[in-house]
């Protein structure tokens, strides 16, 4: 009897204890890469595996590398972390169990570890990891990883934002999308990234579409006039008013 004939919307998976190049049958030979350490490998590629930045990775137009940090762990129940030095609550990543993961795992580009006490992450953050060969991220959890890992590696912490989350994982797939999406060949348009949001310093304009009427609500006569320069100039005006309305932080920026 022959073997039923497999469903071409079956994926095979084969377990092994070697980090995973989740594209790296379509990765193409230089293309950026972001590789990543953390507790949770299922969770990539997440979000980063649908709309846009998913059909970039499955198209080879970056790569995603993700490293178990419990592979790495100690004895018999690969233990990551311990006790503070000095007492407290919770546990801290040793420095033993992740300065290899990131001998193994790190690449050319910037090597992040993702703590709520960083750097805001930024649209020029963004710019500036997508011009790199690709960006490194170490995801934190519990109380965060031993500062010495921090010391000997330069690690740069970035943060997403003045919160705290559970680990980097979900900070990191915020990040990655911003940067992917900056990648060539990844945005069908690349006006769309000129406009937008923290591009220019401003905050993006109102957005329209069709219907020409909604619920009593209508578009903005001047975006249906076909005057380009007064599209542009409305465009601009309502930009400048949003920023210095809803981020003052900004406008002052611009005037600095």
């Amino acid at each position: 009897m022959e073997p039923p004939a497999r469903s071409h919307g079956t994926k095979q998976i084969r377990l092994t204890a070697q980090p995973r190049d989740l594209m790296a049958e379509t990765a193409r030979a230089g293309a950026w890469t972001a590789s990543i350490v953390t507790l949770f490998p299922d969770a990539f590629p997440g979000t980063l595996g649908l709309s846009l930045t998913g059909s970039a990775l499955k198209a080879g137009l970056w790569d995603l590398r993700v490293t178990d940090l419990r592979r790495f762990g100690l004895g018999k129940h690969r233990n990551v972390d311990a006790p503070p030095a000095g007492g407290g609550p919770g546990l801290v990543l040793r420095p033993d169990v992740v300065g290899p993961a990131l001998d193994e795992a790190r690449l050319p580009g910037p090597l992040v570890y993702l703590s709520p006490r960083g750097t805001p992450f930024t649209q020029a953050t963004a710019r500036h990891w997508a011009a790199a060969p690709g960006v490194t991220l170490l995801c934190g959890r519990f109380e965060g990883v031993d500062q010495r890992v921090i010391d000997h590696y330069g690690l740069e912490e970035v943060s997403l934002g003045d919160f705290v989350l559970t680990g980097g994982e979900i900070a990191a797939q915020a990040m990655l999308d911003a940067t992917v999406r900056l990648l060539p060949g990844v945005l069908g348009n690349a006006a769309s990234t000129e406009e937008e949001s923290h591009s220019a310093g401003l905050l993006e304009h109102p957005q329209y579409t069709k219907p020409a009427e909604w619920r009593g609500h209508g578009i903005p006569p001047v975006l249906t006039s076909g005057d380009h320069a007064k599209v542009a100039a409305w465009r601009r005006a309502q930009a400048e008013a949003l920023t210095r309305a809803r981020r003052p932080d900004l406008w002052a920026k611009r005037g600095a």
